[in-house]
């Protein structure tokens, strides 16, 4: 079974930097494609940034250049991180990671195409 464990949200002042991560478990993440989604009160979830098992990076256009995401894989668990600079009120939101195999994966920002899911991490940018 995959479990997904959030960690690293928090209350930041803007231009702060804060770095999330997520704990995987259950299985091979090897070819696993892995991504954050965020989700603001009374909007949609949407997505922040997604890496596949061969570390290829795929960014929303408001993180490029401000996130980074990165993964550290072991035998059977996997760590994924996002790197959050130069934070603005508007990343506040509820931070989630999602994981699924690579090939079901053809558009990295679908959130519909991941079937794993943590539980969110608050992260709160004040102005």
């Amino acid at each position: 079974q995959v479990l997904l464990v959030e960690s690293g949200g928090g209350l930041l002042p803007a231009g702060g930097s804060l770095r999330l991560s997520c704990a995987a478990s259950g299985r091979p993440f090897t070819s696993y494609s892995m991504a954050w989604f965020r989700q603001a009160p009374g909007r949609e979830r949407e997505f922040v940034a997604a890496i596949r098992g061969n570390g290829t990076q795929y960014y929303s256009d408001s993180a490029k250049g401000r996130f980074i995401i990165s993964r550290d894989d072991n035998q059977n668990t996997a760590q994924l991180q996002l790197q959050m600079n130069s934070l603005k009120p508007e990343d506040t939101a509820v931070y989630y990671c999602a994981t699924e195999r690579d090939w079901l994966i053809l558009t990295p920002s679908s959130a519909n195409l991941y079937s794993f899911w943590g539980q969110g991490t608050q992260v709160t940018v004040s102005s």
